[in-house]
């Protein structure tokens, strides 16, 4: 087997830090645009003349950049209401 093949080498691989900068770069980019972009969305959302779904979409934007997008959560109960509990068997076990 030849060596030098397979697991970390030395300075191979992505800078620490490349990516976060990066996304850092794109978005102190977009903030100039932000103003003008809501702007846009507000004059979709108002269009009564656009479709109706491209009005819902930015109303959507709008809400979710002005009070942030809704926290999903997920409940499980069972038929009663009660805990939903699992059970688990293994082969063989009665």
């Amino acid at each position: 087997m030849a060596k030098g093949h397979g697991g970390a080498r030395p300075g191979a691989g992505r800078r620490p830090g490349a990516v976060a900068k990066a996304k850092m770069d794109i978005a102190e980019r977009a903030k100039t645009h932000g103003e003008a972009a809501l702007s846009a969305l507000v004059d979709v959302m108002q269009d009564a003349e656009a479709p109706h779904s491209a009005r819902v979409s930015a109303a959507n934007a709008i809400l979710d950049r002005g009070f942030g997008r809704p926290h999903q959560s997920l409940g499980l109960a069972d038929a009663d209401g009660g805990p939903l509990q699992v059970i688990i068997r293994r082969y063989g076990d009665d």
